[in-house]
């Protein structure tokens, strides 16, 4: 299968938790190849620290560290995202931290299928 970008207008429309749920996976492929890359240990053990990295509070961090590098279509996504109503919440993790988790994974949704992949891995790399 072959990786095509999808319009801008079209990435825009689509609802922010569709783009937040691509964004996660995302996040997780990238965390699991970093992590790869660098530890030769057992699947559980790798799991563990790609958990801590992925979780809520990790994500929510990231995106206040984040906020001033945003352009104004990222915030924009990433402002819905995190203003959106998703149907469940994230276990032992607070709302807030949820909410702005859910906002980094819709722009990281975003900038995935817009095909921006250069600037996904520098946000990726800011973790």
């Amino acid at each position: 299968m072959e990786f095509r970008p999808m319009r801008e207008s079209d990435v825009l429309a689509l609802n922010v938790l569709a783009l937040a749920y691509v964004g996660d996976a995302v996040q997780s492929l990238f965390v699991r190849d970093s992590l790869v890359r660098v530890h030769n240990t057992k699947a559980g053990q790798l799991h563990r620290m790609a958990s801590d990295r992925v979780k809520a509070s990790a994500q929510a961090d990231l995106a206040e560290r984040l906020a001033d590098d945003l352009t104004e279509t990222e915030t924009e996504v990433y402002h819905r995202g995190r203003n959106s109503s998703p149907s469940h919440h994230a276990k032992n993790q607070t709302s807030a931290d949820y909410r702005k988790a859910t906002g980094l994974e819709a722009v990281l949704g975003y900038l995935y299928l817009t095909g921006k992949h250069e600037r996904l891995v520098w946000l990726l790399t800011q973790l």
